[in-house]
């Protein structure tokens, strides 16, 4: 996969902490989902899974601990080729969505689903940081990477990812939960980053490298709780 690090300086302070990069703006998704879905037309593969296929794993394996009831509502933000949301739905979740602000991924996602024969996944063109009506009352958020695209962001990065934390307020129910796996920010920085309205409940664990003597881990995967 593709890593999305870019670090420019320490998190916190208000600061920029990564460098902007094109991986951070839509005509990059729009291009490269384009040439996913001329892929996947040609030889039915549906591109790469972000963070690989143990990230979904973990997900779900989360969600069956805590006996999440399968009806619950889920929301897969920036969904891609919507690859999560077929496996969710194979494992038995019936209340899917999926947006993205590419709509090449959305045309994409559905031709998967299509070709899964799987019905019960909502796909909408949606700009998470500007979340239409139709987007509210979610039981389960789920992010692999968007938030690490939105911090990278030329346009103001900062500002942005505060207006994803009151998006975030504004479509995930109270109390309900949100998963997020990145390959940019620490546990430590995750939490200041989502410090309000927001609770850590748990760190998934993540494979581990070891250089300098020194461990650590090259994604992070946090699970908030919204507060009341």
């Amino acid at each position: 996969m593709v890593a999305l690090r870019f670090r420019a300086g320490m998190a916190g302070g208000g600061e920029e902490p990564f460098a902007p990069s094109a991986l951070g703006t839509r005509p990059h998704w729009d291009a490269a989902y384009e040439r996913e879905l001329q892929a996947f037309q040609e030889t039915g593969d549906a591109g790469e899974i972000w963070f690989g296929e143990e990230s979904m794993v973990r997900i779900i394996r989360w969600l069956e601990k805590q006996k999440v009831p399968l009806d619950s509502s889920v929301l897969d933000i920036g969904t891609g080729n919507g690859v999560l949301l077929i496996e969710l739905a194979k494992n038995g979740f019936t209340n899917l969505t999926g947006i993205d602000y590419s709509a090449s991924a959305i045309q994409l996602s559905e031709k998967v689903r299509e070709k899964e024969g799987v019905s019960n996944i909502k796909l909408l063109v949606e700009d998470f940081l500007a979340p239409s009506a139709e987007l509210l009352g979610f039981q389960i958020c789920i992010d692999k990477g968007t938030f690490d695209a939105v911090s990278l962001n030329p346009d103001n990065a900062v500002g942005k990812r505060k207006q994803y934390v009151r998006s975030l307020c504004t479509v995930l129910k109270p109390e309900g939960f949100f998963l997020i796996t990145s390959c940019n920010w620490t546990k430590e920085e995750l939490l200041n980053e989502f410090r309000e309205g927001f609770e850590i409940v748990e760190e998934l664990p993540t494979p581990k490298f070891c250089f300098g003597g020194r461990i650590g881990n090259s994604v992070t995967a946090l699970v908030f709780q919204r507060k009341k």
